[in-house]
């Protein structure tokens, strides 16, 4: 062999350490990728339980008095185990949201004084007026891609069930009266049969939901909010998907501008 040619030379150890750097590259796990594998360990998980629980509670759907499932039904529930969620209730007893009570009625509790028009307050006294027409522009995007989809494909059977409820709502309790309505905007946006959108629009809808019943207290607000969703769900009933988009950012719009007058008045 000629001296030249012997795979002990110099350039072709160079050559062979480079494909070796490179396979190395290209097997060695990216950063995004390695984070994704990281264990978001029992604190995070406490801290996921404990935000969920409390967002229902200041969010009005968890009433004061209620009793909250056991922990190990929560555990289950959340997918999480007993102490997780043993966790998360100490916090939110340290909060004032929840009490214990012992004994054989006893159990977790929604405190008497989680007040969620008070928590409603602070939230929108808190929150800028760019971060409001934000969460608007937000919610009205999904909402809106969820009725265009129902309008295409839901059957006007099922727009006309929905119709039902709001013709028998009852605005003489807020409480139940927006527990019904945001529940009647859920069934309308799953007609969507979208479930990724169906999922995001139920997650905004929990987000905004606190802030309207601080104009639920208005009845023209009230008045507006019923008659524009009913138009969205005879645009859907009537498989008119302009329409019902129309309707739903004209209804947005509305609710925004409400909150953001209001949270003018109170400073």
């Amino acid at each position: 062999m000629h001296p030249s040619e012997s795979t002990d030379a110099p350039e072709h150890r160079a050559a062979v350490d480079s494909d070796a750097a490179r396979f190395r590259d290209a097997t060695r796990p990216g950063r995004l990728h390695g984070s994704l594998f990281q264990s978001i360990g029992d604190a995070g998980r406490a801290e996921l339980v404990e935000r969920r629980l409390a967002g229902a509670i200041t969010g009005g759907h968890l009433r004061a008095g209620e009793r909250l499932p056991s922990e190990n039904d929560l555990a289950r529930t959340f997918g999480v185990a007993p102490t997780t969620v043993r966790e998360s209730l100490l916090a939110l007893r340290s909060q004032g949201l929840v009490v214990t009570k012992r004994g054989r009625n006893g159990g977790s509790f929604v405190a008497d004084s989680a007040d969620p028009v008070a928590h409603a307050r602070t939230a929108l006294a808190e929150t800028s007026r760019l971060a409001l027409r934000d969460l608007g522009a937000h919610y009205s995007a999904i909402t809106a891609a969820c009725v265009r989809l129902a309008a295409r494909r839901a059957a006007p059977s099922e727009a006309q069930q929905i119709r039902s409820r709001l013709v028998r709502l009852d605005d003489t309790d807020l409480a139940q009266w927006r527990s019904t309505l945001d529940d009647v905007q859920v069934e309308l946006v799953s007609l969507s049969q979208s479930a990724r959108l169906t999922r995001e629009q139920m997650r905004l809808q929990a987000e905004i939901s606190p802030l309207l019943r601080l104009i639920d207290a208005e009845s023209d607000s009230r008045a507006t909010q019923h008659q524009l969703l009913v138009t969205v769900v005879d645009a859907v009933e009537a498989g008119d998907d302009q329409a019902a988009v129309n309707a739903t950012e004209r209804m947005v719009d509305s609710v925004i501008n409400a909150l953001i007058e209001l949270q003018s008045k109170n400073r």
